[in-house]
């Protein structure tokens, strides 16, 4: 009437829901079964459209980089002015300070 001890159990994994067999007595895999394969392409028509909205962002992308590398100059030109107009308003008080200084 006693039961008999399992010998062997089976296992999925929480991540990729493969199969496993394992032998409890041995501690080894016996069998193992590869998770099913998931189709992300149902439709081609859908595929394709996913691929051209990419590549159409890509190039979006591509535009603005290559708007704001021509207009680099012109921000750091002014940004340029803006801190030395700042720099002439307030003069240095002070000289600063040296490593010489320091000590």
């Amino acid at each position: 009437m006693g039961e008999t001890p399992q010998k062997s159990t089976e296992v999925v994994c929480p991540c990729c829901e493969a199969r496993l067999m394992i032998d409890l007595s041995l501690g080894v895999v016996l069998h193992h079964e590869p998770p099913p394969k998931l189709s992300a392409v149902t439709d081609l028509k859908e595929a394709a459209e996913a691929l051209k909205a990419q590549a159409d962002q890509r190039d979006a992308r591509f535009k603005e980089r290559m708007q704001a590398e021509k207009d680099k100059g012109k921000v750091l030109d002014r940004k340029f002015q803006e801190l030395l107009k700042k720099a002439k308003e307030e003069p240095a008080t002070e000289p600063p300070l040296r490593d010489i200084d320091l000590d």
